[in-house]
């Protein structure tokens, strides 16, 4: 495994974990959390492929400049990285917000992508109610921190079985959440708020596309994952029984999910 920061198109410093050889495969992190949220699956796929994992601007232990951090920039921090990495294609897959910065990613860099990998995420915009709390929420943490709003965020991550039979899946999430800089969630939160919606990319998505949603996600519907499914040529749909952060909740299964979305991008080079 190797740590390294890399500085972006205006100088902000990002932390990135480069591990395993093999076909490229990054792994974008949600809001609030950090690259740490994949250990699970990158400790399997690192077997046999290269994994990069970033910290997003403002998250992790990356710098936190000014924001709003808009998802093209995003994308275009993930480009940043690849060309410092000296990969030229990779699969894209992100969680949540990650889902949004890799739609992002794929309208900017089509032909830097083998495949695309969308867990709990959606391609539709924010409405205004939706945007709205998302800037409240931005106000209250810049105001309060983090922690105030930590409990409803985790309190609706996972299935309700697991509060009961996993508690310690809650921590851990908790604990990241929690290191997360202020400035930065609320700078994400806002550009969350006006990003662009990405189903007009539907029809024109030309590489392996695998969608992961849970069946109980209280953050993000199911109905969303089934919309994408239908509306993304060869699309394959995982379904899971749990909530919003599979990534914890069923590791497995979306470690297997990710092996299989590998196995598409290198049978079609």
């Amino acid at each position: 495994m190797q740590f390294v920061t890399q500085s972006t198109f205006d100088g902000t410093r990002l932390a990135v974990l480069d591990e395993g050889a093999g076909p490229a495969i990054v792994l974008i992190h949600g809001v609030l959390l950090a690259k740490e949220t994949w250990d699970a699956q990158a400790a399997a796929l690192a077997r046999h492929a290269r994994v990069v994992r970033i910290d997003l601007r403002g998250h992790g232990a990356s710098g936190v400049p000014p924001g709003p951090y808009l998802m093209e920039t995003l994308a275009g921090d993930v480009l940043d990285v690849l060309d410092a990495l000296g990969i030229e294609r990779a699969t894209i897959v992100g969680h949540s917000l990650g889902g949004y910065v890799t739609f992002a990613f794929y309208r900017m860099f089509a032909e830097r992508c083998a495949a695309l990998g969308f867990v709990s995420t959606r391609a539709a915009a924010d409405d205004a109610a939706a945007a709205a709390m998302r800037y409240e929420l931005a106000a209250r943490i810049e105001a309060d921190g983090t922690a105030p709003s930590v409990a409803d965020f985790v309190n609706r991550s996972f299935a309700p079985e697991v509060y009961r039979e996993r508690p310690d899946l809650a921590e851990r999430l908790r604990a990241v959440i929690e290191r997360t800089d202020p400035r930065g969630a609320a700078a994400m939160l806002r550009g969350i708020a006006i990003r662009v919606p990405s189903d007009d990319l539907f029809a024109e998505i030309d590489v392996p596309v695998r969608i992961v949603a849970g069946t109980q996600d209280a953050l993000i519907p199911f109905a969303c994952a089934e919309e994408m499914t239908r509306g993304i040529p060869g699309a394959e749909l995982d379904v899971l029984g749990c909530g919003h952060v599979p990534l914890y909740e069923a590791p497995d299964s979306v470690t297997a999910s990710l092996e299989r979305l590998l196995a598409a991008s290198t049978a079609r080079r």
